[in-house]
């Protein structure tokens, strides 16, 4: 195989290097200047409905809803997982629904409807399907728990709805109860322990009762 690398290409690499690294002082003042990181914006009062509860709360523009929730709010429930809204452990309910609070703007959810894990129970008593975790052995380590929980009350919602996922054989026709269906919607949060299997019964014993 013939060497690509060539003395005349060399001699070129030599070349750039050295016009980059011996730029006139202006020049290289305009070229740190450019890559200046962009300052702060300056904090905004957001009042946030989190759990039934209004929180007052001065938040800088590019502030996460989960960074809004953990290290203004205190409400620590929700976790940072990957931070990239790939593993579901910041997942929290907004007007019902489940999103991945990692990869939405606080400043965006003012005037909605928020609950985070600390919100589900029903005062000293758990929820439903908090229960249904414990008595069938849902979790190990439980740092994904708290955004599991969360997008099972979301599935639940959809399923008993009749809403139809990509595994529904019949998008007109109200979908079955079946662990596939509930292996799907859950398919967004990760348990690096392994305790899916459980998690789904947990989750089909809530779903397969009246609301």
């Amino acid at each position: 195989m013939t060497n690509s690398f060539t003395r005349r290409g060399f001699m070129q690499s030599a070349a750039a290097v050295a016009a980059v690294t011996h730029l006139p002082p202006g020049v290289a003042a305009e070229s740190k200047a450019a890559v200046a990181p962009t300052p702060a914006a300056p904090p905004q009062q957001v009042a946030l409905n989190i759990n039934d509860k209004t929180h007052q709360l001065s938040l800088e523009p590019r502030v996460t809803l989960l960074d809004a929730l953990r290290e203004y709010a205190g409400l620590t429930g929700s976790k940072k997982g990957c931070d990239r809204g790939q593993c579901g452990a910041c997942t929290v309910l907004v007007n019902g629904r489940r999103i991945n609070s990692c990869l939405t703007l606080a400043i965006a959810h003012e005037g909605d409807t928020i609950t985070t894990i600390e919100g589900v129970a029903h005062g000293d008593h758990l929820a439903p399907i908090q229960a249904a975790f414990l008595e069938h052995d849902a979790f190990q380590c439980g740092y994904c728990t708290p955004g599991q929980i969360c997008s099972a009350i979301a599935c639940i919602d959809e399923l008993r709805a009749g809403t139809a996922s990509a595994v529904s054989p019949d998008v007109r026709v109200e979908p079955a109860l079946s662990d596939d269906e509930i292996r799907e919607r859950m398919s967004g949060n990760l348990c690096r322990c392994g305790a899916y299997p459980n998690i789904v019964i947990a989750i089909r014993s809530i779903a397969a009762t009246p609301a």
